[in-house]
């Protein structure tokens, strides 16, 4: 600071802050995903829980409206790709689904 690169303080933090977010935006976006309300519809079909099981991530499902899992979503897909289901409003799905997703849903 004493060799004239920031203003004060206060512009050095600000300026490690953001480089600090720069090298981690990609990081910060994901986790920004999974913490999203989804506000009405959110339908998932068995190609978006493949895609997701791709990409060897899971769901942390949150909806306030109405959630829908495919009738072609096994439970064994459900599981492995939802680590949790968070549904203010109603789930649509089968019984097999809701009775593996039970231990999963806040």
């Amino acid at each position: 600071m004493s060799e004239g690169f920031y203003g004060n303080r206060t512009d050095f933090i600000r300026t490690a802050i953001r480089n600090q977010l720069g090298t981690h935006a990609d990081a910060v976006k994901q986790v920004v995903a999974r913490k999203t309300l989804e506000l009405g519809l959110q339908h998932f079909s068995a190609d978006d829980l493949r895609a997701v099981k791709a990409t060897r991530q899971t769901l942390r499902i949150r909806v306030l409206g109405l959630a829908s899992i495919a009738h072609d979503v096994s439970p064994e897909l459900a599981l492995a790709t939802i680590e949790s289901l968070d549904v203010l409003g109603a789930l649509h799905a089968g019984p097999a689904i809701k009775a593996a997703l039970a231990s999963r849903q806040r």
